[in-house]
């Protein structure tokens, strides 16, 4: 199925946080080390084509840490990309795999040059090949899918059990030393039809606000940036307490296609008046 994809992010540092530790990639986006988010939302349409690919991460560690964490991330996820691109038509899962391992490297082998004995960070990733999307995480940054008519999460949050203080330690991550524990991305193949939807977002998101708030912003017929605009008002007006990141995108038809459809539309409407 031949088909484009409208986008829409921002990042967000919060309303309690002085810091931000969010990072995303998106179109050859993202933010630097040391920043305090973004201003505004980013949009704009890409090719299947080209075969793109969506990531969010949210950094932990002390200090500066988890922004140098999230940020090495983003900065290996576009090397990689850039590089090794053909392995999402060729091998959409092997190329998540491999994407994940560059990644991790990066921040093993900062953390080690630098000395410091903890830093990483999330990852959310979504790669679009012809006929279906590939989501990959690890971590507790969420990837949800809408159909209009479902709404469901579909990456998978690796944290151990529930914690009554605070968040509950996470059990898959980039940063974490493959001697110790061995990388496992959470990987699954969803089915396209155009109107779908998906998000990526950080717990910026998803501690503030239910599946079931999530679920109603997404299904509402408004355009994919101002959706995103909504997600993060509501998220700051019940308290922002977390970095927010958010990257929506929505499956739509190839311009084309679209020309085609309204160009047989008038041939048959001409048919009938003969």
């Amino acid at each position: 199925m031949a088909y484009q994809i409208e986008y829409a992010y921002t990042c967000h540092i919060g309303k309690i946080r002085n810091n931000n530790e969010d990072n995303f990639w998106c179109c050859g986006d993202s933010l630097e080390a040391q920043n305090q988010g973004m201003s505004h939302i980013r949009s704009g349409y890409m090719k299947q084509s080209e075969y793109p690919l969506l990531a969010v991460f949210d950094g932990m560690g002390g200090e500066s840490c988890g922004e140098m964490a999230a940020f090495l991330a983003a900065e290996a996820c576009g090397q990689h990309f850039k590089t090794a691109k053909d392995g999402i038509r060729n091998d959409p899962e092997e190329f998540l795999n491999e994407i994940c391992e560059s990644m991790n490297q990066a921040i093993c082998d900062y953390g080690r040059t630098n000395k410091i004995n903890s830093m990483g960070t999330t990852a959310a990733l979504l790669a679009f090949a012809e006929d279906a999307v590939y989501s990959c995480n690890l971590g507790d940054s969420r990837i949800y899918k809408s159909d209009r008519e479902k709404f469901y999460q579909i990456s998978q949050d690796h944290v151990l059990g529930r914690s009554l203080f605070g968040k509950a330690p996470l059990t898959q991550y980039l940063g974490m030393e493959e001697e110790n524990l061995q990388l496992e991305p959470s990987i699954s193949r969803q089915e396209i039809k155009i109107g779908d939807r998906f998000l990526l977002c950080s717990d910026g998101i998803t501690d503030m606000l239910s599946d079931g708030e999530i679920a109603d912003i997404l299904s509402r017929d408004i355009p994919v940036a101002k959706t995103v605009e909504i997600l993060v008002d509501r998220a700051l007006k019940k308290g922002g307490r977390d970095n927010i990141t958010v990257v929506l995108c929505e499956i739509m038809e190839q311009p084309r296609n679209m020309f085609r459809r309204v160009l047989n539309w008038f041939h048959r409407q001409n048919e009938g008046d003969i």
